[in-house]
């Protein structure tokens, strides 16, 4: 008989968490349920699963597994080791009364059926509820402290009759501190209903961070656009500059110039580790709206010879 890899079946790591491998085999078993997918050979890859999560899932089982080691590759010809009592005698069991796999069976001597109502063909299977994805839109100041919100998701809900009439249900999220545009939130169970008993989705709340009158976000970094006079720009001081966290001071240095880029390292978005805020440098020149203000700009450009074209002469 040829060895079976159960982790390589549910796409998992040998040291996937029990919640990682009911996420892969739900994920998959929509894919290949025999009533409804149009992949081939579905019913048989459908069985695979079930038989796959069937061994993970339980504690017992999983570990039994486990102790053949992880030399073994799928389909290499396989024996139980010398002296194996992986399994507790035989029991009714598989699919729907059909047995379970040779190999299955060498390990576990056909221990216990599958779960939840899985048969053959996929009927009697009850697929569990679907995930749903939802957009939020939050403000930056919002992604940078965390809060609360309340929201109304309307979703079908499977009656007793069978219908799924549309429900509307209040849910209250928590925003955590520093999430990132695009991030998602879990909610476990509040997605589309199961039917027959199975459990509901879940729903994913895909974060967006609105556009900021001050501020652009790449990644955990935040970007402001800093005017500056022409004679602070040329002598540099300290210049009091707003951040998400609240107003710190700038050090501008002398002679800075239009575009020049000032980081202020952690104060970006929260995060291990945090984004930084950068200051990017914009010139500005008041305006010549007055004759004291027009004889200032003349007496600059007598006093202070500056072409700032020289270099297309070079």
């Amino acid at each position: 008989m040829k060895y079976r890899d159960y982790y390589q079946i549910l796409g998992v790591d040998r040291t996937a968490s029990s919640e990682d491998i009911k996420k892969a085999y739900r994920r998959l078993a929509r894919k290949y349920h025999p009533d409804v997918s149009k992949e081939a050979a579905a019913e048989e890859r459908f069985k695979e699963l079930s038989e796959a999560y069937e061994v993970l899932r339980d504690t017992d089982k999983r570990a039994t597994y486990d102790r053949l080691g992880s030399n073994w590759h799928a389909g290499q010809d396989f024996r139980p080791p010398p002296g194996w009592k992986g399994g507790q005698g035989p029991r009714p069991g598989g699919f729907g009364g059909r047995e379970f796999s040779d190999f299955f069976e060498s390990l576990f001597g056909n221990l216990g059926g599958m779960g939840g109502g899985f048969a053959a063909g996929g009927r009697g299977f009850q697929p569990p509820g679907r995930d749903q994805t939802l957009a939020l839109d939050i403000s930056l100041e919002e992604a940078y402290h965390g809060g609360n919100r309340s929201l109304q998701v309307q979703a079908p809900e499977r009656a007793a009759s069978g219908s799924n009439p549309p429900r509307t249900r209040t849910l209250n999220v928590k925003i955590p501190a520093g999430v990132s545009n695009g991030q998602k939130i879990r909610l476990a169970g509040q997605g589309g209903a199961g039917s027959g008993g199975a459990g509901n989705g879940d729903l994913y709340l895909e974060l967006r961070i609105a556009a900021h009158p001050l501020y652009k976000v790449q990644g955990r970094d935040i970007t402001l656009e800093l005017p500056l006079t022409p004679w602070e720009a040329a002598l540099g001081g300290k210049v009091e500059v707003p951040t998400l966290g609240g107003s710190v001071t700038l050090n501008i240095p002398a002679n800075a110039r239009n575009g020049q880029t000032l980081r202020l390292r952690g104060r970006g978005l929260p995060g291990q580790p945090p984004g930084d805020q950068l200051a990017v440098l914009r010139i500005v020149n008041p305006p010549a709206d007055s004759d004291s203000a027009r004889e200032l700009f003349q007496r600059m450009a007598r006093e202070l010879p500056f072409d700032p074209r020289a270099h297309w002469r070079k």
